[in-house]
């Protein structure tokens, strides 16, 4: 039993059990959970779609998505780290350094943004001095081009996501994102195929689509922080335009290690889909296909890993060591039990899931189905590993720790996966699916370091 202040009776303490941690986790987290799911849905949607339309353009997108995702990773560290500087400051009810950390958040966030976009315009040079076939690599600018322009109001959206997160109002996070899907659904038909009287754009038309879901979604989010009436006393928006030198550099210091962290695994599957390709692009499909599965099973896990950082950082801004525990070990337990049902899902129906991306009618699409489904009986060896590994980030960021986790991360990811991928792959000839086990290598040894940082200094905690 631990001892947490009960928001409902201000300054009075009630004690919590653990099946109330369980339910407190549940609650924050399930609308996470939702929207993590649904903004990885806008992403799940346009491969499907451009699946349907080309095979050249489903390989594109997957390059050119994994190099915009991998720098959406890195600038979304401020985001992020927003959320367990809020959390633990809301635990201390410092209502002054909640309206701090937001809005140098954004100014940050925006900074980032602008620099990335020379690097996504020349995308196709670097893609090709990487190994890709030219004409891939100009298809995947060609998206870049556009969907770089919803850099900005994306990032943007994980600091607000992060703010209304902290002080758990997260439904509103997740209709919007949800709402964005919608929207993102009807504008790839109209603009990817031509239909309804517009213009039959391809890839360039689903890149369009992205750029408004993410930027309606920034401005709704914006709307919703600066008007509800609960949270008014943030006064978020007031005097936006002065900067804060004190509170960008401690936001700096900690959302630069949050970043490099996302960005080194991130960059691990970056990598993966680089060498895919060198196998060939029907494999390189197939890899695109089956970790857009994964990863709708790892935003589940994402959405539990921000409810603990926002449940520990609460309890950790109040100086409750035990609230601390009890909160990790009610995240931990969770995730474990999503994992059962995630791993039976891959095992079972691993052929119809990599069907849904595909016109099953063109002539790739067996072999493209055919090879996905090895890689997914991989990938559900590797759940239970991508789960503690994000969920253990989480619990960290909870306690403000992002340094050292972040030289943790990257041993494991390009120190480890990276080079075993490498390896299982061509010199020991196992092809795609040698490189897929070595990322269950990665991901293992990243669970164990990081379970092993949160815990160590907390196993002496008094019961």
């Amino acid at each position: 039993m631990s001892t947490l202040p009960d928001p409902l009776a201000g300054p009075r303490t009630r004690p919590v059990s653990f099946a109330a941690h369980l339910r407190a986790t549940m609650v924050l987290g399930l609308p996470l959970m939702g929207s993590q799911l649904a903004q990885m849905s806008l992403h799940v949607t346009d491969t499907i779609m451009l699946g349907w339309y080309g095979v050249a353009e489903l390989a594109a997108v997957v390059l050119g998505a994994a190099m915009l995702f991998a720098l959406f990773v890195l600038g979304s560290g401020f985001g992020v780290a927003v959320l367990g500087r809020v959390a633990a400051a809301l635990g201390r009810e410092d209502d002054t350094q909640v309206r701090r950390d937001v809005r140098m958040g954004l100014w940050l966030s925006a900074i980032y943004g602008l620099l990335t976009m020379p690097v996504m315009w020349f995308s196709g040079p670097i893609l090709v001095a990487w190994g890709q076939e030219p004409r891939i690599a100009e298809l995947a600018q060609d998206y870049l081009r556009i969907a770089g322009w919803g850099m900005v109001p994306a990032l943007f959206i994980m600091v607000l996501k992060s703010y209304l997160s902290a002080n758990e109002r997260t439904q509103m996070v997740m209709w919007v994102t949800l709402g964005g899907v919608v929207v993102n659904i009807a504008l790839n038909w109209a603009l990817i195929f031509g239909h309804w009287g517009a213009p039959e754009l391809g890839l360039r038309g689903a890149a369009i689509s992205s750029v408004v879901v993410q930027a309606t979604g920034a401005l709704a989010l914006a709307l919703y922080a600066a008007w509800l009436p609960a949270l008014r006393r943030f006064a978020l928006f007031s005097r936006f335009w002065r900067p804060d030198r004190e509170g960008m550099a401690m936001l700096f210091r900690l959302g630069v290690p949050i970043g490099i962290t996302g960005l080194a695994e991130g960059f691990m599957f970056q990598a993966a889909a680089l060498m895919m390709g060198w196998i060939g692009t029907i494999e390189l499909a197939a890899h695109g296909i089956a970790l857009e599965i994964t990863a709708m099973g790892f935003m589940l896990h994402m959405g539990l890993s921000a409810a603990a950082t926002v449940r520990v950082g609460r309890a950790d801004g109040r100086g409750d060591a035990r609230g601390v525990i009890d909160a990790s070990l009610a995240a931990i337990v969770l995730s474990l039990a999503l994992c059962v049902v995630l791993i039976g899902m891959l095992l079972l129906v691993p052929g119809f899931l990599v069907g849904l991306f595909l016109d099953l009618s063109a002539p790739e699409s067996p072999a493209i189905v055919a090879f996905g489904v090895k890689l997914l009986v991989v990938a559900a060896a590797f759940q239970v590993f991508d789960a503690m590994q994000v969920v253990g980030l989480g619990l960290l960021r909870g306690v403000q720790d992002t340094n050292r986790p972040m030289w943790l991360a990257t041993f494991s990811y390009w120190l480890v996966g990276i080079p075993a991928s490498y390896l299982l792959a061509f010199p020991l000839g196992l092809g795609g699916v040698g490189l897929w086990v070595g990322l269950v290598l990665g991901l293992a040894a990243a669970s164990v370091l990081l379970m092993w940082r949160f815990w160590r200094p907390r196993l002496t905690v008094p019961a």
